[in-house]
């Protein structure tokens, strides 16, 4: 069973509390680095690493009045620090510090995320394995197509999830950096050499060229990123709904015996889970928009993004460990039910299989145009009057003169168009899985 999901780590990451503690390092790594360079008095910068500390309630009332956060940072911090705090915020203009703090903040909540997604792609690789070999019919449009199995299905989501693994990891690491290089990044202060000490103190890499502002295409990078990861998730919540439907029946979002799922109706099992995952999913790819107009600034900087920022960042990081969670423990414990799969796989009556037919008839000499036209009346006139498409096909002398009767009874053998399963399997999941698969089933036998 998964764990529940709480918000209280992300929730602890976005706080004021947090993200003025993030600040106060920042600072503190600044004043120690120059130090070193001989441009802070060695006293001062162990007197504000010792001394500097804040009160959140102080830094808000002072805001009240200068309404400027960072100089309102500063100011609570320099009345517990006294004297040393002149050399407090030296040679910083205020992005040196926020956005190098924000950076921190998004690489903390960056490795909530990283852990979600390695959870959710473990039980789906679980999953996949449960339902390797369990057959249901695939639909293209929404209508019957040909044979897959479940796990095929998870296996898709699997290996999108791991591609949603690689495009995060890369997002993620394009946001480690962090910039002091002064009002309009010029370096009319500090050196990029001395930028390039502070950043490594703090464990990031330094921005190879900035505003007074870390350039904002990394942002947004990030959040259509985390965009892509909540429309994975809106896919896979989409499909269980789909399935869960009364006329499909084949899988569904767990029920538990309490719960109830309507107040007038008392027979309803509706995926409420699956329905919040994909509004949610929604919140997420809006806030990716706003992210993309925070790119165009004014000039050297504007403040335009500054306070978009301060919602879609925290939104969307605590939404998308939110989705996540939810996400997982939907695949965890929903129910699946092979029986309904099959009895839909055979509702149609073998016309799932028209498609191998087509070519069997190709392979015997006609012509693609005749082919579907003899397959497609069969299976036309199969689905209006409710006939066995099979045997429909094997009473047609038009058919069974040119293909053989043994070759039309395989075109609709169901492990026919599943041989492939196994093959897929190995390059989505690789081989060390699959011999560890194998070995597992030798051990029940």
């Amino acid at each position: 069973m998964i764990p529940r999901y709480t918000r209280a780590e992300m929730a602890r990451i976005w706080s004021d509390e947090n993200r003025f503690r993030t600040w106060l390092a920042v600072e503190v790594a600044a004043t120690e680095t120059l130090a070193e360079a001989g441009l802070v008095p060695k006293e001062a910068a162990k007197a504000i690493g010792e001394r500097a500390d804040f009160r959140v309630e102080r830094i808000h009332e002072i805001e009240a009045e200068v309404r400027h956060d960072v100089i309102a940072f500063t100011t609570a911090v320099a009345e517990i620090v006294g004297p040393h705090a002149r050399w407090f915020h030296y040679g910083l203009t205020s992005n040196d510090v926020v956005d190098t703090a924000q950076a921190l903040l998004i690489r903390e909540a960056s490795s909530v995320i990283a852990q979600d997604l390695q959870l959710l792609a473990d039980v789906l690789e679980r999953r996949a394995w449960e339902f390797k070999d369990t057959p249901m019919v695939g639909r293209t449009h929404g209508i019957h197509a040909e044979p897959i199995t479940f796990g095929f299905k998870i296996a898709n989501w699997y290996s999108e999830t791991q591609r949603n693994i690689a495009r995060f990891h890369a997002a993620a690491e394009d946001m480690r950096v962090g910039k002091f290089s002064g009002a309009v990044g010029i370096f009319a202060h500090l050196t990029p050499e001395l930028e390039g000490k502070i950043c490594a103190r703090l464990g990031l890499k330094a921005a190879a060229v900035s505003s007074q502002v870390i350039q904002r295409d990394r942002h947004a990078h990030y959040l259509a990123t985390l965009a892509v990861i909540a429309s994975t998730l809106d896919k896979v919540a989409t499909e269980i709904r789909h399935l869960q439907r009364t006329e499909v029946g084949e899988a569904e979002e767990f029920f538990s015996e309490k719960q109830k799922g309507s107040s007038a109706m008392p027979h309803k099992r509706n995926p409420v889970t699956a329905e919040q995952i994909s509004g949610l999913a929604r919140v997420v790819r809006s806030n990716a928009q706003a992210g993309f107009e925070n790119v165009a600034l004014w000039h050297e900087r504007d403040i335009s993004h500054s306070s978009v920022e301060r919602v879609i960042l925290p939104d969307s990081t605590t939404l998308t460990d939110y989705l996540l969670a939810k996400t997982t423990n939907l695949v965890d414990t929903m129910f699946v039910y092979p029986e309904r799969m099959q009895a839909n796989l055979e509702s149609t009556r073998g016309l799932i299989f028209s498609g191998q037919l087509l070519l069997d008839l190709v392979e015997h000499g006609v012509s693609r145009e005749d082919a579907y036209r003899l397959v497609q009346g069969h299976a036309m006139r199969a689905w209006k009057q409710g006939l066995d498409f099979r045997q429909s096909v094997l009473a047609d002398k038009e058919i069974t003169d040119r293909v053989p009767r043994r070759q039309i009874e395989q075109a609709f053998d169901l492990q026919r168009q599943l041989k492939n399963v196994d093959k897929i399997f190995g390059r989505v999941f690789g081989k060390k899985r699959r011999r560890k698969e194998t070995k597992r089933k030798g051990k029940r036998k």
